[in-house]
């Protein structure tokens, strides 16, 4: 994603002009129609009204941020509601006491309609969840965040735009800071524009992360990357002119561009074969671009023609896509001595592969339903998948994020049918992905037509082929060696309801845990009472509670919720409670200390927040 020209200009910070920018923003996108200029016109004086005067740390005005923002979707061809949204963003954000009154949901609807509304909303909200904190909180936050993007594509899109322009303005901020969004970026950010097919977002936030993260191995790069500048000019002229001319022999036109790869990219492989920068001879590639599918495998046979392609580094994504819709060939071939990465695609593939669901934006003026083909799409039909299911527990949803944000394979079965797994995953995690049947009765697999351990890892491309049995049945082995949240959730679910033997020690921990913490909150308690001891002739501990609380519950934060006091414990009004979602008595209330309540199945996943209703001290004094 490049950055318009216009953004791109260094100013002075007071000749940063509002109707200067708005005049500079439809210079640079001219294709907008005069409705769509009256829209943004009308955002971007409601954004300077609310906003003029606020500067951020940097000292620059507030407000141009969500210009780049706005610019960053324009220039991937969004409409103008998603453009709106980009200019608002994260209008909802702003403190009150940096404005005489906050904005509202409501003003925004009242001015831009539901849709604007609901997008603006839904990135606000994305916003102000800590991703970065590694709790419980985490699966829940990024559950939340991806759900989302399921019912309008546009919130994430927005989103991804505003974190990279976050990212090229990093700058400006402290060290630490720095490192803390660049490792957020790298877990989060960048994995999920790689999944949404997006892959020069993907490729900038990941060099940007690594300059911030790690500046001396970004300028150690940098410096292997700049030396030498003149002799892989003359390297890269020279092969890029012998496929000109033999694709020209044959009447097929071309287009040939050289880079050097990507820095991060050069940094992954460091670490994988344990070589400096210097030790790496593959930094260079060349793309081919070409008209028509058929071209791609002409002129793979002309590369390889010409050199020697080295063994296991040819893939065919055109044949079989990536599950974010990628599709090129990619090979690697020996020339002059050194290795030289290439990649062939058509024009529209590699529009898809540089923007991915955003080069899929159907715009279409009227149409108010969500305008992106998403189906063929594997994250957005993983996240159909699992929307009513329970992702809050920890382990569980750190395998489920692994699944949607990291590495994949592709294997297939015996009827060619393609399969795609987590990096990793070994047979057991192919069999629950055919069936749950299948993974119960797992005994033995093959990998193209071999036998093969059935918990080594698979291979790309590998046919694979289960075995059953129908006396075998799911082990602790296995729930430890398997990949997928499938596997796990059922080998799991299996073993707590037939296995005696079986000791869930997640949940154990969790109740270990709980009960410090409950005990902690008892102890408070008892302190609290030591050290502010009732006085003589004052009220006893319950008319005390009674005169503080109401003696209602709320529930969540919430009244007037169904609940019923636990008769084992019997918990009085002013006592540390905590509460569980019951089947057919509402919330079940205990005493925070009650040993009958940890011991309750599955309790990590239903407790909820409670607490006594206090009384208005206001109300009491009128």
């Amino acid at each position: 994603m490049s950055e318009p020209k216009v953004f791109n200009v260094r100013t002075n910070i007071s000749e940063f002009n509002p109707d200067v920018l708005e005049l500079e923003f439809f210079k640079e996108f001219p294709r907008f129609n005069e409705e769509e200029k009256a829209e943004f016109s009308k955002a971007w004086k409601f954004l300077i009204e609310k906003t003029g005067d606020i500067k951020r740390s940097c000292g620059k005005p507030y407000f141009l941020h969500p210009m780049r923002v706005a610019a960053l979707l324009a220039d991937t061809n969004m409409d103008m509601d998603c453009v709106v949204c980009g200019l608002l963003h994260s209008i909802l954000e702003i403190h009150d006491e940096e404005m005489n009154q906050k904005v509202k949901a409501e003003e925004i609807e009242k001015l831009f309609g539901k849709t604007i509304t609901r997008i603006v909303s839904d990135t606000s909200k994305i916003t102000s969840l800590k991703i970065n904190s590694k709790t419980i909180q985490q699966a829940d936050s990024i559950r939340k965040m991806l759900f989302a993007m399921i019912d309008d594509v546009r919130v994430i899109l927005v989103k991804l735009a505003d974190r990279l322009d976050r990212m090229r303005n990093l700058k400006a901020i402290e060290p630490k800071k720095q490192r803390l969004v660049a490792s957020e970026v790298l877990d989060i950010w960048a994995p999920l524009a790689d999944r949404l097919g997006m892959q020069s977002v993907k490729s900038e936030m990941e060099d940007l992360s690594l300059k911030y993260s790690n500046p001396d191995v970004f300028q150690q790069i940098k410096k292997i990357v700049s030396q030498k500048k003149d002799e892989r000019a003359a390297y890269l002229e020279s092969a890029v002119g012998k496929i000109r001319n033999e694709a020209e022999k044959i009447g097929l036109k071309v287009e040939i561009t050289s880079r050097a790869k990507h820095f991060y990219s050069i940094y992954q492989k460091m670490r994988k074969r344990n070589k400096s920068a210097e030790e790496l001879y593959d930094l260079l590639a060349l793309r081919i671009i070409c008209q028509r599918k058929s071209e791609c495998y002409t002129l793979i046979g002309i590369v390889h023609g010409l050199w020697k392609p080295m063994d296991g580094r040819f893939k065919d994504y055109i044949a079989m896509p990536k599950s974010n819709g990628y599709q090129s060939l990619h090979t690697t071939v020996v020339c002059e001595g050194k290795p030289l990465e290439i990649q062939i695609r058509t024009e529209a593939m590699h529009n898809n592969a540089e923007h991915g669901v955003a080069s899929h934006w159907l715009y279409k003026k009227g149409m108010n339903h969500d305008k992106v083909d998403v189906n063929s799409l594997g994250i957005f039909n993983q996240l159909q998948n699992l929307k009513d299911e329970n992702l809050t527990d920890e382990s569980f949803f750190a395998q489920l994020k692994g699944e949607l944000l990291g590495d994949e394979i592709f294997v297939f079965t015996p009827k060619g049918d393609v399969v795609q797994l987590p990096a990793g995953s070994c047979a057991i995690d192919f069999a629950y992905h055919v069936h749950s049947a299948v993974g119960e009765k797992i005994v033995g697999a093959k990998a193209d037509g071999k036998i093969i351990p059935i918990n080594s890892p698979l291979k790309n491309t590998q046919i694979i082929e289960i075995i059953t049995n129908p006396q075998a049945h799911p082990t602790e082995s296995q729930l430890k060696i398997v990949k997928t949240s499938k596997a796990r959730q059922k080998i799991h679910s299996w073993l707590v309801a037939n296995d005696p033997n079986f000791v869930d020690k997640a949940a154990e921990a969790q109740r270990a845990a709980d009960i410090a913490a409950n005990n902690e909150k008892a102890k408070a308690v008892q302190e609290e009472k030591r050290r502010h001891p009732r006085k003589k002739g004052g009220l006893d501990p319950a008319k005390a509670a009674a005169s503080q609380f109401t003696g209602k519950i709320k529930i969540e934060n919430t009244k007037n919720v169904l609940y019923t006091l636990a008769g084992c414990c019997q918990p009085k009004v002013g006592d540390v409670i905590i509460g569980y979602s019951s089947k057919n008595k509402g919330i079940m209330i205990h005493r925070a200390d009650c040993l009958t309540f940890l011991r309750i199945p599955n309790i990590e996943n239903r407790k909820v927040e409670v607490e006594w209703e206090e009384r208005d001290k206001n109300t009491d004094k009128n």
